[in-house]
């Protein structure tokens, strides 16, 4: 990536680690209110957003990292830490919640040994609560997204979210 191409003087090795972010932040990087979708972008490509991105997003856009940061973090899509292989999303809504939601978040985080938020040592699972998945039939689910796709999973028991995890912990 060229300095010419987000009119900031990047550092070429800097430069060389975001080369994948480089048409979005070509096409985006003057342009007014534009800052979530390079976000949304890198964190599509690196799979959170870390310092040297949003230092190198400052660089390239002219805007304060602690700007940058601030969005980053009112925001609860955007990630600043890397997150497992496999992102387990529980619903926390009110028809999970009646189902037993926390009686499932007290299962996975006694079985893998984190708390919401959490990864895994092995980097393999992270735990997120969210609002709701939209699912309510399902009540309790949770779905697991990875590279490979998003899989949910419905009507969960203890056992079941134990099943589930040690399923995809087998694939690897």
């Amino acid at each position: 990536m060229s300095e010419k191409a987000c009119n900031c003087n990047c550092e070429s090795a800097r430069a060389a680690q975001f080369t994948e972010l480089a048409p979005t932040l070509e096409q985006y990087a003057k342009v007014p209110g534009s800052l979530i979708t390079i976000l949304q972008k890198a964190q599509e490509i690196y799979g959170y957003l870390s310092v040297d991105a949003i230092n190198y997003i400052s660089e390239c856009t002219g805007i304060k990292p602690a700007k940058i940061y601030g969005v980053a973090t009112f925001y609860a899509q955007f990630r600043l830490q890397p997150i497992g292989k496999y992102l387990i999303m529980l619903c926390k809504g009110t028809a999970c919640h009646v189902n037993g939601a926390d009686m499932i978040e007290e299962a996975i985080c006694e079985h893998l040994n984190i708390q919401d938020g959490e990864t895994t040592e092995d980097g393999l699972f992270t735990l997120n609560n969210v609002a709701c998945l939209g699912c309510c039939s399902l009540a309790p689910v949770m779905m697991v997204k990875s590279v490979d796709g998003d899989e949910t999973y419905g009507n969960l028991t203890k056992d079941s979210v134990k099943a589930v995890i040690d399923e995809i912990r087998a694939r690897g």
